[in-house]
Parts: C-alpha cells; sequence; structure tokens
C-alpha cells in the first residue's frame, strides 16, 4: 500500500513539472487576415496596426532582435503619428498607395515598392493625402546597450524595382534576389545603413525554384510571402523533407537562431518573398565602427 502511494505521489510531481514545462518553438508562423488590429504608438482612427511579431503580438518570448513587425494601413485622407525612438531603428517597405514620409524636418513622397531606412532618434512618420488607402510594413530592431548609433547624413530611401536581380551562391539559380539594404559595413546592398540590420531583400522563385534549407548561428530573420504558393521549411530537417507548411500570400514566418528556414516554389507562377535578417546574439566585432 505505501509502495503504490509512493508511486501516485512521483506520478503527481511529474504531472506537475510537466504542466510548468515550456519549451519554446524554434519559429513563428502568423497570416496578415488573421491578425486583430492593436492600438499602437503609432495609430489613429485612420492608422491601424496588425501585428504579426514583436510588440503586440501574444508571442515575444522567442524574438529577440526583433523589436516589432507588423502590416500597417491608413486611411484615404488619413495619418499615423509621428513617432521616435532612442534604441530601435526601423524600415518601412510600402506593398500598396502613396503618402508622404516625415522624416525629421524634411518630407520625401512615397509609392509602392519603396522602402526606407528609419534611424534611430529621428522623428518620422506617415501620412496619406491620397484617395486609396496606403499600406506598408514596418520593421523595427532593437540596438543594445553600448552599440554606437549614427545617423546617416541624409534620408536613405529607394524603390525595390530600381534593384537589379541576381543569384547568391550557395543557392540555385532557380532563386534570385534583390539586396535591398545591408548592414553599414556592407557594399553590395543598394542601401547599406543598418546597425543590427543585416540584409533586407526580395526574393523571386521561378515556378518549381527553391532557396534550399538552411539556417543562420548568428541571425534572426522573417519571411513574408508577397504573392505565390509553395511550402515553407521550418524547424525541421535541412533536406527539406520535414517541416514542411503550405504558405501562400500574407504569410509571415519568423525563423529563430539555428532553425531551419527555406521555400519551394509548387505554384505555376513566379512567387516573391520580402525577408529581412537582423544579428543575434550581437558580437563585440559588431560594436566596432
Amino acid at each position: 500500500m505505501k509502495h503504490c502511494m509512493f508511486v501516485i505521489f512521483l506520478s503527481g510531481i511529474s504531472v506537475a513539472y510537466g504542466a510548468q514545462r515550456k519549451v519554446d518553438p524554434s519559429w513563428l508562423h502568423r497570416n496578415i487576415s488573421d491578425v486583430q488590429e492593436k492600438v499602437m504608438d503609432i495609430t489613429t482612427p485612420s492608422c491601424h496596426y496588425k501585428p504579426l511579431f514583436g510588440a503586440g503580438d501574444s508571442e515575444t518570448r522567442i524574438v529577440r532582435s526583433v523589436a516589432r513587425f507588423g502590416e500597417v494601413t491608413v486611411d484615404a485622407g488619413g495619418h499615423c503619428k509621428q513617432v521616435a525612438y532612442s534604441a530601435e531603428e526601423q524600415i518601412y517597405f510600402v506593398l500598396a498607395g502613396s503618402g508622404t514620409l516625415r522624416y525629421g524636418a524634411e518630407k520625401s513622397s512615397v509609392k509602392k515598392d519603396d522602402y526606407m531606412y528609419l534611424p534611430p532618434r529621428v522623428r518620422h512618420g506617415l501620412a496619406n493625402p491620397s484617395s486609396s488607402p496606403l499600406r506598408f510594413v514596418i520593421m523595427g530592431f532593437r540596438i543594445p546597450h553600448g552599440m554606437p548609433i549614427s545617423k546617416p547624413p541624409k534620408l536613405q530611401i529607394a524603390n525595390a524595382n530600381d534593384v537589379k536581380l541576381h543569384t547568391d551562391t550557395g543557392h540555385p539559380a532557380s532563386t534570385q534576389y534583390r539586396l535591398l539594404l545591408g548592414n553599414r559595413k556592407g557594399t553590395n546592398d543598394r542601401l547599406d545603413c543598418g546597425i543590427v540590420v543585416t540584409s533586407l531583400f526580395l526574393m523571386q522563385f521561378a515556378p518549381g525554384g527553391t532557396n534550399f534549407p538552411h539556417h543562420h548561428e548568428m541571425a534572426e530573420e522573417i519571411y513574408l510571402v508577397l504573392d505565390g504558393h509553395g511550402d515553407i521549411a521550418a524547424g525541421g530537417g535541412q533536406n527539406g523533407i520535414e517541416g514542411l507548411h503550405p504558405s501562400g500570400p500574407g504569410d509571415a514566418w519568423f525563423f529563430r537562431l539555428n532553425s531551419t528556414v527555406g521555400f519551394y516554389n509548387r505554384g505555376k507562377t513566379t512567387a516573391h518573398i520580402l525577408a529581412v535578417r537582423s544579428w543575434y546574439p550581437f558580437r563585440s566585432r559588431d560594436y566596432q565602427n
């Protein structure tokens, strides 16, 4: 009888510990259409924010260098609140429509496929004087204490269509890349001004194309599927057989360090994915100018 009671006691401990134990996922998935709007520091009655990862999202435990990643819609004639962050750099990428960017004392017109780098301590915001909605992706990245913060001498802005396509060593020719923005030490991107951001790029997948499943030991990565259909490789084997997940327009994927990441275009048309990578954990050499 005592032996039975002891077994029951141990079983109770196991259940208790099992209930408390939580394994962090190696990746997160969201779809823009399923995400509810949240009131944030930039929102107004005419500026609506859908948090995908980071601030405003329900799961922030594994998201480290990414402060926020989400979609903003500005109604016709509407505007977002202007903001400035002491230790966060941001990138805006315009998905649809046109508007006016306020960058410090400057104003600049923006349109579809424009993207802009917004450094720390510079007040910025978007307004939509047009008669159609303006949609853009907001990406924010935390800058760790002690890392030098510098501001480009002028607004860094470009259009993705003006960036040439090219292939990447280590990946098949079925995937081509537009290197939009990179680290301030870089030389290959259209804009090289990121502090924590290492690379913002567009991937173009031919029908049946892939970028091969792979992983990153020192960077977090986010994929946003703009168009096309296929399978995302996430958290499974590097051969792409395990961990395949059907994916289409509006799907967003966050990959933590060492998570398998990749895409297979299963459709008959070209697929496009907007991707961004950011350093984490931060190495001492990244603090050097």
